[in-house]
């Protein structure tokens, strides 16, 4: 008789991955945010979203700490687990991405391609034989084993034969001298085994079960790769260390990117863009569908390498036909010398039609204009396409000049978000983009684009399907590049665009933008329209907007007036000869008289007759959270009432009222409500008076109004980052 203590219970696999998988689904953010930076305490489930109190979703240190303590309970808890681990890395040390490549990558010094297969078929075999008999093991594996190596020499063998037999019985040749230009991926390698194993299983005892081989390595489970937490600042290195002693190397991410067959996520920045060589770039936009069958090279061009190359970038090419497409690329940053000749590389090689050996010079003056000098050029094949991408980040990639932009974003179909903030885009390329069949955007970003002009900005919006769809549409500009919209184009854009007619925005900036009364009167009914750019108009009234968004917008919660209306001037712009500058102490009862009083405070009701328990008056508006310029929000003291100043960790600051928050409370019947009266002691209220005190000493995730789209994830404007992506988002103006 065993008693409880020893008797072990045995859940079946797929149970024990649904509940990890559960477990880290908890970590993600929902598709309706609240707009408030993350809660990291636990204060409970939420019923609804959004909800910024309880929290939207589990804090990932908590998800990847819970699936960590399952991989210790049994071997079975193991197997679930790690898949869920690893699906999310973020390199944030040195010293953890070294670890990262060591536990990644193959070494082939250490473990040779011959130790891989030897080991991998006698575990196979031995399992095999196991399972049918006990009887004459020894013999059974032997025979297996010869079946099994034997199928790897057949013509239509995916790896090589040289690469598969056993070592001795083979000569030496210059090849097999250079084992890293011809060894694949180890997941292939396996991939490879284990197919031979089911193959000949079933052509001598059909029906028998045999485990797929093991692989100790987890690159085939991750599926997010970052840097976004990854610098060096603080480590005491020295100039020559830096350039000459990287931690991040372009080798290293290419060895890393070959053992990551389902990766559909990338995200680099400009602390390590220096290893964003070309190899690299063709690991990651060249694999999945662009190696199946559009994008091979040109039947001419193999004639530049010779037979070793051309068999080293054939197999490169099957081992990618059989990796998953990648979905989302941030490049936020990204201007180092190494990446931008890499990347004009790939273009010339890749996404352009290619021509014979004897290639066009491609020119590029001062004034971007591009000139072709060609000698006899015969296109041989249409440009590549790679129809998987559906994010794209290109936010302050300064540093490509537009003949290399324009193919490089073209060559994307499948576009639903793209962040073209701070680059070189002009108006061909938007003409380009906007003829496309396929491309249908939903979040637009093209922020301080000086080489685009007004009617080009205004064709795309209003002529273009590519923009019919759109819910978030970002032409923030700012004093120092303003947007080169014309009052005409903007009239136009806002009675005839329909992403502004049909009411589904949810967020837009128009910052800089020649806006007047008059054209405030042409917006259309926006719903749904939660996060609003007005910054920089110095001639609108703060009378004119509360207005607008009382009749046209009441949902909106979030306002930027950084340098906008003559009421708020505080000083900032020069005055006319003799004439008074307006104090900080005018400007701050302006905003409360003209702006914060009409759209966030209940209007006043009296009456001797309504009953004690009747609902209290609403707000007109949502408006709970003002943007303002620094020289206003040091007038405004500690804020009045429940409102208070909260500064980001850069030069942005926010006038918020701390009494107003999306809560959804457990077993209130009413889901998830935007409650304008939390009392003193309520968290969420705690919470953001500690964000209050810390005047700026912040992490660089708070915030509010983003001025970088979220591309990981796919939560575009609304979404929230942290490290150098948040600092982009929450703390720098532009």
């Amino acid at each position: 008789m065993t008693t409880g203590a020893s008797r072990h219970i045995q859940y079946p696999s797929e149970l024990l991955a649904v509940i990890c998988a559960c477990v880290y689904s908890f970590c993600l953010q929902p598709t309706e945010p609240s707009l408030d930076p993350l809660i990291q305490n636990d204060y409970g489930v939420p019923t609804a979203f959004p909800s910024a109190l309880p929290g939207s979703s589990w804090p990932e240190p908590v998800a990847r700490r819970t699936l960590a303590n399952l991989c210790l309970v049994n071997h079975a808890w193991y197997e679930a687990a790690k898949p869920w681990l690893w699906t999310k890395v973020e390199v944030r040390l040195p010293v953890t991405w070294l670890s990262l490549v060591e536990e990644i990558a193959w070494d082939y010094d250490e473990e040779t391609v011959d130790m891989v297969m030897e080991n991998t078929i006698k575990a196979a075999a031995k399992a095999a034989v196991s399972s049918r008999s006990a009887s004459s093991r020894s013999a059974d594996e032997l025979c297996l084993e010869k079946s099994i190596m034997e199928t790897f020499v057949g013509p239509d063998s995916s790896i090589a034969p040289e690469l598969l037999s056993p070592a001795v019985s083979r000569d030496p040749s210059p090849r097999r001298l250079r084992p890293k230009s011809k060894s694949p991926a180890r997941w292939k390698l396996i991939r490879s085994i284990s197919n031979a194993i089911q193959d000949v299983l079933e052509q001598r005892d059909p029906g028998v079960y045999v485990p797929t081989p093991s692989d100790p390595r987890p690159g085939r489970f991750i599926r997010h790769l970052d840097f976004n937490h990854f610098r060096t600042i603080g480590m005491r290195r020295s100039i020559d260390e830096g350039v000459h002693s990287r931690f991040v190397t372009g080798d290293r991410v290419e060895a890393v990117l070959k053992e990551m067959p389902n990766l559909a996520v990338f995200g680099a920045t400009e602390y390590m863009d220096g290893a964003l060589t070309l190899p690299v770039l063709k690991e990651l936009f060249l694999r999945g569908a662009p190696s199946r069958g559009r994008g091979r090279p040109a039947r001419g061009r193999g004639l530049m390498f010779d037979n070793h190359d051309n068999d080293h970038e054939e197999e490169d090419r099957e081992r990618r036909r059989e990796c998953r497409d990648l979905e989302a690329v941030d490049l936020t940053g990204c201007v180092s010398a190494v990446f931008v000749n890499a990347l004009m590389e790939f273009v010339n090689t890749h996404l352009l039609p290619q021509a014979d050996a004897e290639a066009s010079d491609v020119e590029v003056d001062s004034n971007d204009h591009v000139s072709r000098r060609s000698r006899g050029v015969r296109f041989l094949e249409e440009p590549l396409i790679i129809p998987g991408l559906q994010r794209l980040g290109l936010r302050g990639v300064k540093s490509v000049v537009p003949c290399i932009l324009a193919p490089f974003v073209l060559a994307f179909p499948s576009l639903t978000h793209l962040d073209l903030s701070g680059t070189r885009v002009t108006p061909d390329i938007l003409f380009a983009l906007g003829e496309s069949p396929t491309v249908r955007l939903q979040s637009l970003a093209l922020a301080r684009c000086v080489k685009l002009t007004s009617s080009s900005i205004k064709t795309f919006l209003v002529d273009s399907e590519v923009t019919s769809q759109l819910t978030e549409l970002n032409l923030y500009g700012d004093a120092t590049f303003a947007t080169n919209l014309v009052e005409s184009d903007l009239r136009e854009i806002l009675t005839k665009a329909p992403c502004l007619t049909s009411g589904m925005l949810v967020y837009l900036d128009i910052s800089s933008a020649p806006l007047t009364r008059d054209l405030l009167k042409l917006f259309r009914p926006q719903p749904k329209l939660r996060s609003l750019g007005f910054s920089h108009i110095p001639n609108l009234e703060l009378k004119a907007i509360s207005e607008f968004i009382k009749a046209t917008a009441p949902k909106i919660e979030i306002l930027t007036l950084v340098g906008t209306s003559p009421e708020l001037d505080c000083g900032l712009r020069p005055v006319a000869a003799g004439a008074q500058r307006g104090p900080a102490r005018q400007s701050s009862v302006a905003l409360h008289t003209h702006l914060i009083r009409p759209l966030c405070t209940p209007p006043f009701s009296f009456s001797l007759s309504s009953p004690a328990s009747a609902a209290p008056a609403l707000p007109p508006t949502h408006l709970r959270v003002v943007e303002l310029s620094t020289p206003l929000l040091g007038g405004l003291g500690a804020g009045a009432g429940a409102w208070r100043i909260i500064r980001s960790k850069g030069g942005r600051g926010w006038y918020v009222d701390t009494a107003s928050g999306w809560v959804a409370q457990l077993g209130s019947g009413l889901g998830s409500v935007l409650r304008r009266d939390l009392e003193p002691e309520h968290p969420f209220r705690i919470e953001m008076e500690k964000l209050s005190k810390a005047n700026g000493n912040v992490t660089s995730g708070v915030g509010w109004h983003a001025r970088k789209m979220e591309i990981l994830h796919g939560h575009g404007m609304l979404g929230r980052e942290d490290g150098l992506y948040g600092a982009a988002s929450f703390a720098h103006q532009g």
